[in-house]
């Protein structure tokens, strides 16, 4: 069974640092693409950084120099380092595969971790 299973999430007070991990299993994820995504209350579920096969990568404008992805095929696990963390970027989020990081249907969606950036 294709799975996706997000950690990582927490409160963190502004300015401060998050590791997202998105862990595979049921697959190996060296030929996949895998995004991140966030949804905050209200709002609808927004890319926020992808990483191809060939570990090119992709960020949303919101959070270019800020985040960075990352994988580990020998743990089969994507990462995504959120330093300089602001309250708007509390939301769920969530990781998915796709073949190619545009233009391509996401899925196996995983369940999200919560992160909540607040003093």
């Amino acid at each position: 069974q294709v799975q996706l299973v997000e950690s990582g999430g927490g409160l963190v007070q502004p300015g401060g640092s998050l590791r997202l991990s998105c862990a595979a299993s049921g697959f190996t994820l060296d030929d996949d693409a895998i995004g991140w995504f966030r949804q905050a209350p209200g709002k609808e579920r927004e890319g926020v950084s992808c990483i191809s096969s060939s570990d090119g990568s992709t960020y949303a404008d919101s959070v270019k120099g800020r985040f960075t992805i990352s994988r580990d095929n020998a743990k089969n696990s994507v990462y995504l380092q959120m330093n300089s963390l602001k309250p708007e970027d509390t939301a769920v989020y969530y990781c998915a595969i796709a073949t190619h990081c545009t233009g391509a249907p996401w899925g196996s969606w995983g369940q999200g971790t919560q992160v909540t950036v607040s003093s």
